[in-house]
C-alpha cells in the first residue's frame, strides 16, 4: 500500500523505492529529511499554486536536490545545483527516461535556488523550488495547514535544522567558493567562512579587460 503524507502519495514505483535507498544511503538524515520535505512541500505547494507536478518526477528532483552537497556527487569546479542536478539526470538516462523527462528533473534541481524564474516555467521545475522555499525560508507557510504541516514534520522532523543546513551548505561549497559568484549560497560563505568576502558584480564590471 502505498504511503501517504498530509494527503499526499509517496510515489512506490521502482525508480522511486530505488532513488530513496540511494540518497538515503549516500548523503546524511539531514539531507535525506529535508529532500522528502521538498517533495511533500512542492506537492501541496502545487496544489496552491494550481499547477499539477509529475509526482514521480518531482520526487526525483526533490531527492536529488541537495546530492551536490556532499560525497560521491559533490564536486570542485562547479555550483553544488549542477552537481546534484548532473546525478539525477544520469540516474533517469540510466533507467530508461526520456531526455526531455532527464532534462527537466535537471533544470528543476538546476535552478532550486534561483528565485522567481522556476515559478514561469514546467510545474516540475516551480514545485521543487516550491518545496526547498517552504522548508528552508519558510516562505508560503500560509498556504498550508497547521494539519499539513504537523503531518510532515512528524515524519520526517527538522529539530535544529536552520543552524544544520546552514552547516551542510558552508561545508557543501566552502572549498569551491568561486562557485558561489551571483547566488545566494555566497551570503553562506559570508556568514560563516573567516575573510571571505563574496566576488562584487560591480567590481567585475569595472576591471573587465574593456577599456570602457
Amino acid at each position: 500500500m502505498s504511503e501517504k503524507i498530509a494527503g499526499v502519495t509517496i510515489p512506490d514505483s521502482p525508480i522511486a523505492a530505488e532513488a530513496t535507498s540511494l540518497v538515503r544511503e549516500t548523503t546524511t538524515p539531514l539531507l535525506f529529511h529535508h529532500s522528502r520535505r521538498v517533495f511533500l512541500f512542492g506537492s501541496l505547494q502545487a496544489r496552491a499554486l494550481g499547477i499539477a507536478p509529475d509526482p514521480e518526477l518531482l520526487y526525483i528532483a526533490a531527492l536529488f536536490h541537495d546530492t551536490g552537497l556532499v560525497p560521491p556527487c559533490r564536486s570542485d569546479a562547479q555550483r553544488f545545483e549542477l552537481d546534484g542536478a548532473d546525478q539525477a539526470r544520469a540516474f533517469l538516462r540510466s533507467h530508461g527516461f526520456s531526455e526531455a523527462d532527464a532534462d527537466l528533473v535537471w533544470t528543476a534541481i538546476a535552478l532550486h535556488t534561483t528565485p522567481e524564474v522556476p515559478y514561469k516555467m514546467a510545474p516540475e521545475i516551480a514545485a521543487t523550488t516550491a518545496g526547498v522555499e517552504t522548508d528552508v525560508l519558510g516562505m508560503r507557510l500560509d498556504n498550508l495547514s497547521q494539519e499539513e504541516l504537523d503531518a510532515v514534520t512528524a515524519a520526517h522532523p527538522r529539530p535544529d535544522f536552520k543552524r544544520e543546513i546552514l552547516q551542510a551548505f558552508k561545508e557543501g561549497f566552502e572549498h569551491r567558493p568561486d562557485t558561489t559568484f551571483g547566488t545566494v549560497n555566497a551570503d553562506v560563505l559570508e556568514h560563516f567562512v573567516p575573510g571571505y568576502r563574496h566576488i562584487d558584480f560591480v567590481e567585475v564590471i569595472k576591471n573587465s579587460s574593456w577599456p570602457e
